[in-house]
C-alpha cells in the first residue's frame, strides 16, 4: 500500500499545476477509449532475464529493425484509424517494455498525437505486458498499480494487471484496469483454472476500489482469451459489470475482433460498472480494409496479422481494435 500511496502522490504532483488540463465540470464532453491487442510488439533486442530471443535478428522469427519499426508505425496507423479524432485512452495488450512504448509515443505516426503511458513490468516469462496511453488534455492519472496475479497448480507466471484511476475532463473519476488472460494453449479445459485466477484476482481488485466509493466508474478491457459466455467471463460479469462491445461489429462486416480456424471469436473485450455503462454512446470494432486480408484456406476475410506461424508478412495484428465512446 505504501508503494500505491507513493505512485499516486507522484503522479497528483506532477500533474496538479498542468496547464494541459483544465477540468470543465459544468460542460458535457465524450471520450473515446480503443482496446487492442499489439500482435507481440517486441523490440529486437534480447533480454536476458525473459525468453525473448525468437524476437532477435538471429531468432526463430528473424525479428529485425526494419520489421520492428514497420510494426512500431503499424500499429500507429491501427490506432489513429480508430477514430477522426485521436483516441483519449488506448489500453495496449502484448507490448514488451518501456523502450518499445517510448519508440510507440515518441518516434513512430504517433509522436506527434501526444500521448503519454504507463505499463506493468511483468514476471511473465517471455516479457509481454499491458499499458495505457492517454492524451494528459483528456484524461488526468491520479495513481496506478501493478497487480500481480498469485499462481495456481502448473500455472506459469502472467501478465500483471494494470490500475489506473485518473480524472476525465469532466470531473469524474474513471477506475481502469488493463487485463491480459493466459492463453488456451494446451486446450480450453485444462487452461481454465489460470483464467479463472486472473478472473479472481481482477474481482478482488474491483473489490478494494468500491469498498470506498460509492457506484464507481470501472472499466475493464483486454484480451480475456475467453468469450462472454465462458467461465470467466461469467464469474466476472457476476460481480456487477456489464459488456460494453456484446454487439460491437465492424462497418466491414467483421462479426467479432479475432478469428481462428475460419471461426469468428469476440476474446477481447471492454467491461463497465452500471455508472459508466450508462455513458456508452457507440462500440464497434475497427474492421477497416487495410488491417483484413483474405482467408484462402476457410473463405472470407480475416485480421492481416504479422505472423502466420512463424512465417513473417508485413501485416497488422492478429486482433481487430475495439471502440468504445462515452458521454460525460
Amino acid at each position: 500500500m505504501r508503494r500505491l500511496f507513493t505512485l499516486c502522490f507522484m503522479l497528483w504532483s506532477a500533474v496538479a499545476n498542468s496547464s494541459l488540463f483544465i477540468l470543465h465540470s459544468s460542460l458535457s464532453s465524450s471520450l473515446t477509449f480503443v482496446e487492442l491487442n499489439c500482435e507481440n510488439l517486441f523490440d529486437c533486442r534480447h533480454d536476458s532475464l525473459k525468453q525473448d530471443v525468437e524476437f532477435t535478428p538471429e531468432g526463430a522469427r528473424h525479428w529485425t529493425r526494419t520489421r520492428y519499426w514497420r510494426k512500431l508505425n503499424h500499429t500507429g496507423q491501427t490506432i489513429l484509424s480508430c477514430s477522426q479524432d485521436i483516441p483519449d485512452l488506448v489500453a495496449l495488450v502484448e507490448v514488451e517494455n518501456d523502450s518499445v512504448l517510448h519508440d510507440l509515443t515518441r518516434r513512430s505516426l504517433l509522436r506527434n498525437a501526444g500521448y503519454q503511458y504507463l505499463m506493468t513490468d511483468s514476471p511473465d516469462e517471455r516479457g509481454v505486458d499491458v499499458a495505457l496511453l492517454y492524451l494528459p488534455e483528456s484524461f488526468r492519472p491520479i495513481c496506478y498499480e501493478s497487480v500481480t496475479v498469485p499462481l495456481v497448480k502448473d500455472m506459469r507466471p502472467t501478465r500483471d494487471i494494470l490500475y489506473v484511476q485518473g480524472e476525465t475532463t469532466s470531473g469524474d473519476t474513471l477506475h481502469i484496469f488493463i487485463v491480459h488472460a493466459p492463453s488456451r494453449y494446451g486446450g480450453e479445459l485444462a487452461s481454465r483454472p489460470y483464467r479463472m485466477q486472473v478472473a479472481q484476482t481482477l474481482v478482488s481488485a474491483i473489490d478494494s476500489v468500491r469498498k470506498n466509493r460509492p457506484s464507481p466508474n470501472i472499466l475493464v478491457a483486454g484480451d480475456f482469451n475467453a468469450s462472454l459466455d465462458n467461465h470467466s467471463l461469467r464469474f466476472i460479469l457476476a460481480q456487477g459489470l456489464e459488456s460494453a462491445t456484446s454487439q460491437a461489429v465492424g462497418l466491414n462486416g467483421s462479426p467479432a475482433n479475432y478469428r481462428y480456424q475460419g471461426r469468428w471469436e469476440q476474446i477481447d473485450h471492454v467491461l463497465v460498472s452500471p455508472s459508466l455503462h450508462a455513458r456508452v454512446t457507440s462500440s464497434s470494432i475497427n474492421d477497416a480494409p487495410f488491417l483484413l486480408e483474405p482467408d484462402e484456406k476457410m473463405g472470407g476475410m480475416k485480421p492481416f496479422r504479422t505472423f502466420n506461424g512463424y512465417r513473417y508478412q508485413p501485416g497488422f495484428s492478429d486482433h481487430l481494435p475495439l471502440i468504445v465512446r462515452f458521454s460525460f
